[in-house]
């Protein structure tokens, strides 16, 4: 069995980014022995991070659940629109306050997600032509979580997520290929899950992936950056 959590950073409702996460569930779900559970960020008290966060003295609030179905998880899916050429804020601020178990305790430098895989399902309503600057402008957060060890094993942009000219709502449950093609990713998710549970192997590009920034951290923490 493997433990699949997915959270969703979209706050409308209804929302694509969680049409498009409830697909990817239901594609994952067709793969036998897999459990998913999932978070919608806007249901969360989450206070803002702070430097006591990484100490003892951090405040108690809903990051606990969080924080334990992803060590929980062997693979996470966050699902999240992109506003104004960034993420929601309550997302930014969820992957800050994971460094504090996302890094070591000692130089908070070095990655302690040990390979985890993650995918990434984006939302947006700009046309084809600006989703390169838009995947500029939300690079952090794969390169985040790749800084805390995670590996990310597959991205999904879905495009002009508006009704009309600068009229936005719910677009994507009325799209049978982009549906289908997140399924199918769900299910190569899942399967890419079980593959790396049970023999600790990633695909190869991301392994490589994976030495790249454990030997830059590993120059930076020799520095005492």
């Amino acid at each position: 069995m493997i433990n699949i959590l997915i959270l969703v950073a979209g706050t409308n409702e209804p929302s694509n980014s969680n049409v498009l996460a409830d697909a990817m569930e239901e594609g994952m779900r067709s793969v036998s022995d897999v459990s998913v559970v999932k978070f919608r960020l806007k249901d969360l008290q989450i206070r803002h991070f702070g430097l006591e966060c990484y100490g003892p003295n951090c405040p108690i609030d809903d990051f606990e659940k969080v924080k334990k179905e992803i060590l929980a998880a062997d693979g996470v899916i966050i699902a999240t629109p992109i506003w104004n050429f960034s993420v929601p804020a309550h997302l930014k601020n969820l992957i800050d306050r994971m460094g504090a178990f996302g890094l070591d305790s000692e130089s908070h430098s070095m990655g302690m997600l040990h390979g985890k895989p993650f995918f990434l399902l984006f939302t947006g309503g700009t046309p084809l032509a600006a989703w390169a600057l838009m995947k500029q402008t939300s690079s952090h957060i794969p390169v985040s979580l790749q800084y805390f060890g995670a590996s990310i094993l597959g991205t999904h942009f879905e495009l002009r997520c508006t009704l009309g000219k600068g009229i936005f709502g719910l677009v994507v449950d009325k799209r049978p290929k982009s549906l289908e093609a997140v399924k199918r990713k769900g299910i190569a998710f899942a399967k890419a899950v079980q593959i790396f549970q049970r023999t600790g192997r990633l695909p190869l590009r991301h392994r490589l992936m994976q030495k790249f920034v454990q030997m830059a951290q590993r120059v930076k923490k020799g520095l005492g950056i």
